[in-house]
């Protein structure tokens, strides 16, 4: 049975330019479902390579990366620009 998930608008039409880039390399269509299935196929295909497995896992352990809460917040409400805008701004109050 179908599993239904809730995606800020903004993570929603990006997976929504994914799918359409797909659907133009395959010449064929592409479903939301199929496109979020190649995604997570093209990261384990990824990460079963150990030097790309323990890069990415270095990368991910020193990035500042946002709470689930934190995450949820920015990217429900702001457009990518503005994310930027801020994050940018927020890089320089931090110097």
């Amino acid at each position: 049975m179908p599993k239904s998930i809730s995606l800020p608008n903004t993570i929603y039409e990006d997976l929504q330019a994914v799918t359409e880039e797909l659907a133009a390399m395959a010449k064929k269509p592409i479903s939301t479902s199929m496109a979020i299935y190649l995604l997570t196929a093209v990261y384990r295909a990824h990460v079963s390579e150990t030097c790309a497995r323990d890069a990415f896992r270095q990368k991910l352990a020193a990035s500042d990366i946002m709470s689930p809460e934190e995450f949820e917040k920015e990217y429900d409400v702001t457009s990518p620009e503005k994310r930027s805008e801020n994050r940018v701004n927020a890089g320089r109050k931090k110097k």
